[in-house]
């Protein structure tokens, strides 16, 4: 259990993006962390209502996206697969719906889609 006041540095970054979330500067959060952090993290976003969703990244990280909830189920629909394996489309919309420089993702897209 970590207590209150020694919560180490990738911790303070999920909470400084819950505190974002809830003050509503993102739509939607991707906070990729070690797998020992998942438990605070759930429970935090439980007891605060914050929808979520989990994806596994080998044996001891996860990506958890959380935030609204039409977000969410887009996502859901989208990680059945690792990231890097996101069509370009679906890369755009992740970025954008992350928040991301658009006319940034656009170039990102153009790129991808080349290859």
């Amino acid at each position: 259990m970590i207590t209150c006041n020694a919560y180490p540095a990738e911790l303070k970054v999920f909470l400084n993006h819950v505190y974002e979330y809830k003050k509503g500067v993102r739509n939607m959060v991707l906070y990729t962390t070690n797998k020992k952090y998942e438990e605070f993290a759930v429970s935090r976003l439980n007891s605060q209502n914050i929808d979520y969703c989990i994806q596994p990244i080998g044996c001891n990280k996860i990506n958890l996206f959380f935030g609204r909830r039409e977000c969410i189920e887009v996502i859901q629909s989208m990680t059945s697969r690792p990231l890097n394996e996101l069509t370009p489309e679906e890369d755009f919309i992740l970025g954008a719906m992350l928040g991301y420089d658009i006319c940034g993702q656009c170039l990102r897209y153009c790129k991808r889609k080349a290859k």
